[in-house]
């Protein structure tokens, strides 16, 4: 039985493009993530200042 050492899949694309796919994906994630963690810091920055869409009004 031959065990072939080639490194291209059946869908034709090789091994570094499928690392630089997933590499892409990850990148896109973290991205996702950062704009997410962003968009929640002014989101209690506003809170704790009672400055922007959450007003803390207090009676």
């Amino acid at each position: 039985m031959e065990v072939s050492s080639s490194t291209q899949t059946s869908s034709g694309l090789g091994q570094t493009d499928i690392m630089k796919k997933a590499q892409d994906v990850q990148a896109q994630q973290i991205e996702k993530i950062l704009q997410s963690a962003q968009e929640q810091s002014k989101q209690m920055t506003a809170q704790k200042t009672g400055v922007g869409s959450n007003l803390n009004i207090t009676g």
